[in-house]
């Protein structure tokens, strides 16, 4: 099994899939690194000479790709969710966990971030404010409908959102196998 991390810019999916790999003893795989390696351009390069449809066609090619191994956590980009074969492909081979974080907590973080700068394209013409405040009502339903769950990242260690994130899959894990009778008898014995 696959473990997605999905979310807008700045939520964790970089350090928190980085430490959640090693404490699961799983391959880490950062997306947006897999493409800007193989393109051989920044983000915010490709977008500028080829455009939005450019990036997100060779996205989904690279999601594909991961999609093809397991035993991953993986920190994909914060728009992989508005390709509806993009969130079946990873519902196929993974579960999906959305980090979120508030427009404030994210804006600080962006302007700590190196990447967001120089790699990173805007979204939008808006100011940085405005923009997340804006991208984030606008995929917040795609996040929702792709997640199997979510993790608040405000104020958390990458830690304990990690101790979060493996309570919930075990959590989900134990859920899924119990079923009819075995559900009271599993109850009994705790």
């Amino acid at each position: 099994m696959n473990i997605f991390l999905i979310g807008y810019r700045c939520t964790g999916k970089t350090s928190v899939g980085y430490a959640l790999s090693k404490r699961l003893d799983l391959t880490f795989v950062d997306a947006d690194e897999q493409l800007v390696e193989k393109e051989g351009k920044t983000i915010a390069e490709m977008v500028a000479e080829q455009g939005w449809d450019y990036f997100r066609q060779r996205e989904k090619e690279i999601l594909k790709s991961i999609c093809a191994l397991d035993e991953q956590v993986i920190a994909t980009g914060g728009g992989v969710i508005l390709d509806t074969d993009n969130v079946a492909a990873m519902k196929r081979c993974g579960r999906l966990i959305w980090l979120q974080a508030a427009p404030e907590t994210i804006r600080k973080r962006m302007l700590k971030d190196d990447l967001t700068t120089g790699q990173r394209p805007a979204l939008t013409s808006q100011g940085a404010a405005d923009e997340i405040e804006t991208t984030l009502k606008d995929r917040t339903p795609y996040y929702q409908a792709a997640m199997d769950f979510s993790i608040d990242t405000d104020g958390r260690s990458v830690g304990d959102i990690c101790e979060m994130i493996v309570k919930r899959l075990k959590d989900n894990s134990n859920k899924l196998r119990v079923t009819g009778d075995e559900k009271n008898a599993g109850r009994s014995g705790s």
